[in-house]
């Protein structure tokens, strides 16, 4: 079997793997991630890993969720799971949290899939979790939970993947996700998370590295980032200079003007997904054209704890100001002449 769209495939797959999206079910008594159902309410994993919010004494901290609304203490964010798929979990945060404790080297030498699944049951869950309160908020209105048909094959295909924890799923050479990690100049003692659960975008900086991830991009949107990730190399980022880096990530996901597609094979009980090149055609660029004062927004948003603000960042007709690049040289800028704080 052969399909680059992904729709009712698990409708007629031997494997039986499981598709929330389909019917937009979601419920405390079946497992977020193989839909086998579940002795009670209290079989559950937290969306943050425990050593996670231990380490960083993030337990009754608040997330704010995407309503920018409603918050929950990050203990309480938390996706029903079967046993053995919190099992597989557990060992793979072991894993992980031995990485990450071991800092940017040990990172680097991390498997990708294993990044990609552990990031994205994070950002799994935050999504799980706003589609509830979503759900919830409609259902007082008497309305169901809708979503494009886009947007759900986008997220059939992100669950399909997640699935390769406990499925017998393979991927080919080139990867529906790409990952970049750079050295940060933070502390142990620094966790400074963001995500786009839309656009399937991770970031994280901690204990001397940085990590973003593009779950979901072919590995597109990196490849348009290598300019400035080859300048950067092994120098050590000021932490505005990392955020600068995502914003760069984050605005060109909206701009990349098409749709990533996949090669999916069944080979008896086996699955294969073989991400596809992105290619521009003629009359249709990759990404659009960036719009400054959009870009400065993200900016803003993210600079935030420096106390910048849009008005700051771009002086029309002036580039949006860059602790990256300077604007005459367009050389990498000494994360040490930056005199922000870190």
């Amino acid at each position: 079997m052969n399909t680059q769209y992904l729709f009712n495939i698990f409708a007629f797959m031997a494997l039986q793997l499981y598709n929330p999206f389909d019917n937009l079910y979601f419920d405390d008594k079946t497992c977020f991630l193989t839909g086998v159902d579940l002795k009670n309410s209290e079989e559950t994993i937290t969306v943050f890993p425990e050593w996670v919010m231990k380490q960083y004494n993030l337990e009754n901290s608040s997330f704010t969720m995407m309503d920018n609304i409603t918050s929950i203490a990050y203990k309480n964010l938390k996706l029903p799971c079967s046993e053995n798929v919190k099992a597989a979990f557990l060992q793979l945060d072991d894993e992980i949290r031995n990485a990450f404790n071991g800092g940017y080297e040990s990172v680097k030498a991390l498997d990708t899939q294993k990044l990609f699944l552990w990031m994205g049951k994070m950002v799994y869950g935050v999504l799980y979790n706003d589609l509830l309160i979503e759900k919830k908020r409609l259902e007082q209105r008497k309305l169901e939970l809708q979503l494009s048909a886009r947007l759900k094959e986008r997220m059939s295909l992100f669950h399909l993947m997640l699935q390769s924890l406990v499925a017998p799923i393979t991927f080919g050479e080139l990867k529906p996700w790409s990952i970049s990690v750079v050295k940060l100049k933070y502390s142990k003692d620094i966790f400074n998370y963001h995500d786009d659960t839309i656009k399937l975008l991770f970031s994280l900086g901690m204990n001397g590295f940085g990590i973003i991830a593009c779950l979901q991009d072919n590995g597109v949107v990196t490849h348009e980032q290598k300019d400035i990730l080859d300048k950067i190399g092994e120098t050590v980022l000021h932490p505005i200079q990392f955020e600068e880096l995502y914003a760069r990530f984050l605005y060109a996901t909206f701009l990349l003007q098409y749709k990533v597609n996949y090669k999916i094979e069944q080979n008896e009980n086996k699955l294969y997904i073989e991400a596809l090149p992105i290619t521009a055609e003629r009359n249709k660029l990759l990404f659009g054209a960036r719009n400054n004062n959009m870009y400065a927004q993200v900016l803003a948003d993210l600079w935030s704890p420096w106390g910048l603000k849009k008005k700051d960042i771009l002086n029309f007709p002036d580039e949006p100001v860059s602790f990256l690049e300077d604007a005459t040289t367009y050389e990498l800028i000494d994360p040490e002449k930056i005199e922000f704080p870190f």
